[in-house]
C-alpha cells in the first residue's frame, strides 16, 4: 500500500508512533501495556502502542537512547514477553529514534537490526522502510503473521544483491575480454577475463578497508597517477607498469624492494595463490596486453556499489559482501574439468560452527575450571532458559495440546489410525505428519526437561542435541560476571588458528570469520562492561 509520506513524516517527528501505524501503515490497536524492565541496574518502560496479527510494536522514551548493548539486552528481555516485534527507541528531547528489529535465523545468533533517523534529516530511507509495513485493507482478510513478520524483515533486513550483481558482471566480463590481446584462444582470453576480474573484486574489498596504503580508492587513484606520469597515450602502462606489479611482487611476495615500495606504496603480503604469476600469464608473457580503457570500464562498475568485508546487514540495493566471490567462482569454474568445488553457505557454517565453538569452549574451560563446573555459571543459561537454545523449529507447536483423537494413540498404538495424515496448522513444520510431530513434540520436551534439570554440561552435548550453539556461547559472553571466564574466552578467541588445506574462494574462512567475529565484539563489549560498571582494571582481562 503507498504510504502518505507527507502525513508519516510528520508523525515521526512528533513521535506519535500510535498514530503513525494506526492511521497510516494500517495496523490494529493494542491493549496499552506497560512493560517495566531491568538492564544492568537500570530500569526501563516499554509500551505497547499497536499490533497486526500478533506482531507487536513497542516503544521505549528515555532521556537518551541507550547504547547499543543496553538496547540488545532489553529486547533479548522483551523477546520473553513478545517473541514477533519492533521496538522503537526514543529521547525525549524528540530529536532522535532508533528502530530496532532482531533477526532469527535457524542456526544463527540472534542478530539485531537497527535503524537511526534524526529529525530534521531527511526521513525518506525510514520511510521506504515503513512502507513495506503498510497494510492496505483488501490484504486484511488472508493476511497472516508469519506474511507480516516477512514484510518488517524485508524492510529492515535488505536482502543480499548478489544475484544481481552476478547479472552485470556476466555483461562486464563480456565487455572486459574484448579488450584483452594477444590471447588467441576464446577458452583462455575468457579465463584470462575471470581471473583479472576476481583479483579486481577482491582488492576492491581490501581497499575499502584502507589496507593498501591507506586509500580506500586506491586502484582509481593509482591508475590517474599511472597516467599522470605516463601519458594517457602510453597504451598499456597501467596493466605492464603497474597492475601485475601489484599482483605479482606485491600481494604475492614479501620482499620488496624501494622502488617497488614508492610505486606501490604500504600494502600487505597476502600469502595465497590468487596474485601469482599464473599460467596464462607465463604462455603469453611476450604478447598480453590489456589498455587502460578496460579497467576504467571495470571501476567505473565496481564504484557503482559500496565493497563490505564483512556479513553485515545489507541496507541497500548497492552494497555487497564476500559472498559474491563464491558465487561467481561456483558459476565460473567448471568442477569436473578444474577439480574445484564451492561449498555453500550452510554447509560452510554448520561445519565452522561445531567445530570451532567447541575448541573455544574447551580452551576457555582450562583458564576458568570454576565457571565450568556442573552447577556452574556457564551452564547455569541452560537450566533458567531451555527454550532459549531450543531452535524454534524444534519447539514449533509442542506446547498446544493435541487433538483427543491423536492423543489417544500415544499410549495406545491401536489410536494411531490418523497419524500418518498431514498434521494441522499451527502444529506442523512443513510436510510433517502427525506421526513426525509427535516424535518431534517427545524430543523436545525431553531436551526441555534435561536443560531444566542442568543434565547436560557439556559443550559437545549441545552439538548432540543440535541446540543453538551459537547463541549459548554469544550469551555465556554477554551475560559474564566473571573477569576470568571473559579473559578466558577472548584468550581462546584471539589465540585461535583456522586451516583451510584446501581454500578457494575462501567460503570456509569466511564462515569461520562469521562466527568468530561477533563473539570478538562481545568481548570487548563486556570489556567495557566492567570498567563502566565497577573498579575491574582493564589490565588483567587482555594479556
Amino acid at each position: 500500500m503507498p504510504l502518505h509520506r507527507q502525513r508519516a513524516q510528520k508523525y515521526l517527528q512528533k513521535f506519535d508512533f500510535e498514530s503513525l501505524f494506526i492511521e497510516e501503515l494500517g495496523w490494529d490497536t493494542v491493549d496499552r501495556v506497560t512493560l517495566p524492565f531491568e538492564v544492568d541496574g537500570e530500569p526501563f518502560k516499554v509500551v505497547s502502542i499497536a499490533q497486526k496479527r500478533g506482531f507487536t510494536a513497542f516503544k521505549c522514551i528515555t532521556p537518551e537512547i541507550p547504547a547499543r548493548p543496553l538496547r540488545v539486552k532489553l529486547d533479548r528481555q522483551l523477546t520473553d514477553y513478545s517473541k514477533s516485534h519492533l521496538l522503537v527507541f526514543g529521547d525525549e528531547g524528540k530529536t532522535q529514534q532508533t528502530w530496532m528489529w532482531v533477526r532469527q535465523e535457524l542456526g544463527k545468533p540472534l542478530a539485531p537490526r537497527f535503524e537511526q533517523y534524526q529529525v530534521g534529516q531527511s526521513a525518506e530511507r525510514l520511510l521506504q522502510k515503513l512502507e513495506a509495513l503498510a497494510i492496505a485493507f483488501a490484504e486484511e482478510e488472508k493476511l497472516t503473521l508469519v506474511e507480516v513478520a516477512q514484510r518488517v524483515k524485508k524492510a529492515f533486513d535488505v536482502e543480499k544483491v548478489t544475484k544481481k550483481f552476478f547479472a552485470r558482471f556476466e555483461k562486464e566480463h563480456g565487455q572486459f575480454l574484448k579488450f584483452i590481446q594477444g590471447i588467441q584462444s576464446e577458452f583462455d582470453r575468457t579465463w584470462y577475463a575471470s581471473l583479472m576480474l576476481n583479483r579486481l573484486m577482491f582488492v576492491y574489498f581490501i581497499q575499502k578497508k584502507n589496507f593498501l596504503d591507506g586509500d580506500g580508492n586506491y586502484l582509481r587513484n593509482r591508475l590517474k597517477r599511472c597516467q599522470a606520469e605516463w601519458g594517457t597515450d602510453t597504451f598499456h602502462s597501467f596493466y605492464r607498469q603497474f597492475l601485475l606489479k601489484l599482483f605479482h611482487e606485491g600481494l604475492g611476495k614479501p620482499d620488496r624492494n624501494s622502488e617497488l615500495d614508492k610505486l606501490l606504496g604500504k600494502i600487505p603480503y597476502l600469502n595465497g595463490g590468487l596474485f601469482e604469476v599464473h599460467q596464462l600469464e607465463e604462455k603469453y608473457d611476450s604478447t598480453l596486453q590489456i589498455p587502460d580503457a578496460a579497467f576504467e570500464q571495470v571501476f567505473n562498475f565496481f564504484d557503482e556499489y559500496d565493497w563490505h568485508l564483512d556479513d553485515r546487514p545489507l541496507r541497500n540495493q548497492n552494497e555487497i559482501n564476500p559472498d559474491v566471490l563464491g558465487y561467481i567462482f561456483e558459476k565460473y569454474i567448471n568442477q569436473k574439468q578444474m577439480g574445484a568445488y564451492y561449498t555453500k553457505e550452510d554447509i560452510t557454517e554448520y561445519i565452522s560452527r561445531n567445530t570451532i565453538l567447541p575448541f573455544l569452549f574447551d580452551r576457555a574451560e582450562k583458564g576458568c575450571k570454576v565457571a565450568f563446573k556442573p552447577e556452574g555459571a556457564v551452564w547455569a543459561l541452560l537450566r533458567e532458559n531451555p527454550d532459549h537454545y531450543i531452535y524454534p523449529a524444534v519447539r514449533h507447536g509442542v506446547d498446544l495440546e493435541l487433538p483427543t483423537e491423536i492423543a489417544a494413540g500415544i499410549n495406545d498404538v491401536s489410536q494411531r489410525g490418523g497419524w500418518n495424515k498431514s498434521a494441522t496448522d499451527g502444529f506442523a513444520l512443513p510436510t510433517e505428519t502427525w506421526r513426525e510431530h509427535v516424535a518431534r513434540r517427545k524430543r523436545c520436551l525431553d531436551l526441555r526437561q534435561k536443560l531444566a534439570a542442568g543434565e547436560v554440561t557439556q559443550i559437545n552435548d549441545l552439538i548432540t542435541y543440535n541446540l543453538d550453539i551459537r547463541q549459548f556461547a554469544q550469551d555465556v559472553i554477554t551475560s559474564c560476571e566473571s573477569s576470568d571466564l571473559l579473559k578466558a574466552f577472548y584468550q581462546a578467541i584471539e589465540q585461535v588458528s583456522v586451516l583451510d588445506p584446501t581454500c578457494g574462494s575462501g567460503a570456509f574462512l569466511f564462515a569461520a570469520l562469521n562466527i568468530l567475529e561477533p563473539l570478538y565484539t562481545a568481548c570487548l563489549e563486556r570489556m567495557q562492561g566492567f570498567v563502566d560498571e565497577d573498579d575491574h582494571p582493564v589490565a588483567p582481562l587482555i594479556p
